[in-house]
């Protein structure tokens, strides 16, 4: 079979492996579509250490191939879905609902090409199969169901972290993939008023798209005091951070309300040094702030709710596909990525 790797650091490129075989709680599934994401971008450039020749990719749909000897409720030929933390659900970290840190790792549940092969190949091998892959709806095309493996996931833990009431104030940092994910969270939470930052125009429609009452171009005004101004004067209940950046990590922190909420699902590693929180608006340590970090939480039935809010049309996040591509153009799709070429946001890769 086919599989798109990371050949060292700096390279990557499709190469010959051998179809996997599934153990007695595994299963492969043979790939009809998948997505890059930036953090596989993150992993070329070396920001993740990983073997040579690991396959890259963790957003992927397609149809059991073959099953493990004790994995029941899935059938062969059938259409799946796998997010992208696959955790085991049996250990004290995940019984404790903190999925993403299985086994006690940070991101222990990220298995796909931090531990083992990724999916962005022909067939992929998915370990604890009866809780991590979920049958796609009838009713859902592949390209409705990728969302809900990685991107909506994960914005929607960026949204559950800031802990929304109704009619709360909320800012979001970015709308990339993820932060308009967030969007999409944070209306669906009842947010009174969705501030989102973002200064590239395509990005911008759709965060209005998605829910956004008003947006804040970083380029054009200070956001923190414009988001001051939004608010009149009283900050957000809560801001979410969907880029990595220090800037806009300090941020979320002089645009928060004293005992408000700060979410992080942006990745920081690209920068390693330490992250400064600013004293005056953390109120030297004590002004009640609080700081979430998430990442996906993985397992069937987190994909499956999110598949209930894809097929009651309470969600639509395929407007953010800006591009699609076959298999034999995956190296130019991740090209783009990394580039950020011709305003690319997430591109869909048909494998048949």
């Amino acid at each position: 079979m086919r599989a798109f790797v990371l050949r060292r650091v700096g390279e990557v490129g499709v190469i010959e492996k051998p179809v996997p075989e599934p153990g007695p709680n595994e299963a492969v599934v043979r790939t009809t579509a998948a997505m890059v994401c930036t953090s596989d971008v993150h992993t070329m450039k070396g920001a993740i250490p990983v073997a040579p020749d690991v396959t890259l990719g963790h957003e992927a749909v397609g149809v059991v191939h073959a099953l493990g000897s004790a994995v029941e409720g899935l059938r062969e030929g059938q259409r799946v879905a796998v997010g992208g933390v696959t955790p085991c659900f049996q250990c004290e970290y995940c019984q404790r609902g903190f999925s993403s840190q299985c086994g006690g790792r940070m991101m222990g549940g990220a298995v796909f090409t931090v531990q083992a092969d990724g999916n962005m190949a022909e067939y992929f091998l998915v370990r604890n199969a009866q809780a991590n892959l979920a049958p796609v709806p009838e009713t859902l095309g592949d390209h409705q169901a990728l969302y809900a493996t990685d991107m909506l996931s994960t914005g929607f833990v960026a949204a559950e972290h800031a802990e929304l009431e109704f009619g709360e104030t909320v800012a979001i940092f970015a709308q990339g993939a993820v932060g308009l994910s967030a969007t999409i969270g944070c209306r669906l939470r009842g947010a009174g008023l969705i501030i989102a930052v973002e200064s590239i125009s395509r990005r911008q429609e759709l965060a209005t798209h998605f829910g956004a009452d008003a947006i804040v171009d970083h380029t054009q005004h200070d956001p923190v005091r414009r988001i001051l101004e939004l608010t009149d004067g009283r900050d957000v209940d809560a801001a979410i951070e969907a880029l990595g950046t220090p800037r806009t990590w300090e941020a979320t922190f002089r645009v928060t309300k004293p005992g408000g909420r700060i979410s992080n699902v942006g990745y920081h590693g690209d920068v390693p040094e330490p992250l400064k929180i600013p004293l005056e608006p953390f109120g030297y340590g004590m002004s009640d702030k609080q700081i979430y970090g998430g990442l996906n939480r993985g397992g069937r039935e987190r994909l499956r709710r999110i598949f209930r809010l894809l097929e009651h049309g309470k969600v639509d996040p395929t407007p953010m596909t800006t591009h699609e591509f076959g298999f034999d153009e995956i190296e130019r799709a991740f090209r783009m990525m990394e580039s950020r070429e011709d305003g690319i946001i997430k591109p869909l890769i048909r494998f048949r």
